[in-house]
Formats: structure tokens, sequence, C-alpha cells
């Protein structure tokens, strides 16, 4: 990198090693650290600058991360398909990047715009998942995909052998409850979007004609409408 580049701070290259990702060239890790709000909140001419953001990491780390755990999922045990998809799809979940992201002190060493950091974008599920993401991307990319899965097992050991994925999904499980009971199927509507868009919060309604209705408010709609549906479940269930 020229000297006029942007740089790792030492502290933020100590933690990417103890996480278990090697640096080598330092540009990769930088963009996937590197929200876009960051770009446009310094001068051109500022080496700061000189750098991307994470977005085309996080598309790569994304297929990494799916087929590293559905190959661990396929190896653990002889689950059928649903099952298999069930888990996966609870194990690569933005909530769950975002989760680890927070367990690794991730939220320290994003790179934000001011007003996306006043606005709470270190501890945005939606931007720590992405970033998460995105860092297997850059491991992928300087080392391989034997290396990057290595990364993913060991910072998903936890959820691996967890239960995430295990049971029933809420708005499965709410459906599957309407149905048996002879009830009209569950309705979702988002009913509030507040926020700036990399720190959205949404609101959903969940309701079943003639009985009653539940909110769940998230970062993301997806999980906001497990949360309407848990609700839902906790009070008529």
């Amino acid at each position: 990198m020229s000297s006029q580049s942007a740089q790792l701070p030492e502290d933020t290259r100590a933690w990417l090693t103890g996480q278990g990702f090697a640096v080598v060239d330092e540009r990769p890790w930088l963009d996937a650290l590197t929200h876009g709000s960051f770009n446009g909140s310094v001068s051109p001419k500022s080496a700061r600058a000189d750098t991307g953001d994470y977005q085309r990491l996080e598309f790569l780390g994304d297929r990494v991360l799916g087929l590293a755990v559905a190959s661990w999922l396929y190896r653990a045990g002889d689950a059928p398909e649903g099952q298999l998809s069930q888990r996966l799809n609870a194990l690569v979940s933005g909530a769950t990047c975002a989760r680890i992201a927070r367990a690794i002190g991730l939220p320290d060493h994003v790179r934000l715009g001011k007003q996306a950091r006043e606005d709470g974008g270190a501890d945005s599920d939606n931007i720590l998942g992405d970033v998460m993401e995105a860092l297997i991307g850059a491991c992928f990319l300087e080392h391989g995909y034997d290396a990057a899965r290595a990364v993913i097992y060991d910072l998903w050991a936890e959820e691996l052998i967890g239960n995430a994925g295990k049971a029933k999904h809420p708005k499965s499980a709410l459906q599957e409850w309407a149905a048996h009971n002879r009830r009209a199927m569950p309705s979702y509507e988002v009913i509030d979007r507040s926020g700036p868009d990399h720190a959205m919060r949404f609101t959903v309604e969940v309701s079943i004609a003639s009985l009653g209705a539940a909110r769940g408010t998230a970062s993301s709609k997806g999980e906001a409408e497990k949360r309407a549906a848990e609700a839902f479940m906790e009070e008529f269930g």
C-alpha cells in the first residue's frame, strides 16, 4: 500500500489476529470493517478516505459462511433436509452473526461516519451482521476456503452445538397452531418504520381474525415478525 493509503490501527490488527484472522494485505480488512457512511464523512484528500466499504465482501462472506455451516450440519448427523435447512437459516442469520460480532468485540473496530455512530450504528444488528460476513469474505480472499472454514467453526462453536434452529421458527409454530385450532391464518403488517437507513427499527403486528393481535419490534422486518409471533403465542397460545 502507498503511504497515502489508509492503514489498520495497531489495536485493530491485534484484535483481528486474536480472532484467527491473519492479516497480510490490509486492504480487504479495512474494506470489511468500513461502513459506507465512513468514506462520506471524511475529506477526499484524507488518507482515511482511501478505502472501500464492506458490501462486496459481505456478499462473498455470506456464501462462504453458508457453505461451511451447511457442511458441518450435513456431517453432524442424519437429520432430514427440512431440519437441516431450519438450522442453517438460524445459524447464518443476521441476528446470529451480530451476536457473535458482539461477543468478540467487533463493535469497537467498525469504521462508521460520525452521524451513523451517533445514531447507534455500532450496535445495529444489520451492520454488525454484515461486517461479520465481510470479515469472513476477507479471510477467504486472503487465505482460501479451508482457512475461512476453520475460523467459522471456531467462532461459531457454541452456536453449532447449541439449540439454534432446533425448535420450530415462531412464525411456523404460530401458523401450525392456527391451523390446529381452526383459526384463520396469521396476517403480518409493518405498522411502523423509524430511524436512519443503517439503524432502522421495524414494528410488525401479527393478527388472527376474531382472536387478537400482538406486536414485535426489531432491526429487521423478519426479526420483528418473529418477535410478533412469539408475543402472540405467549398471549393466546
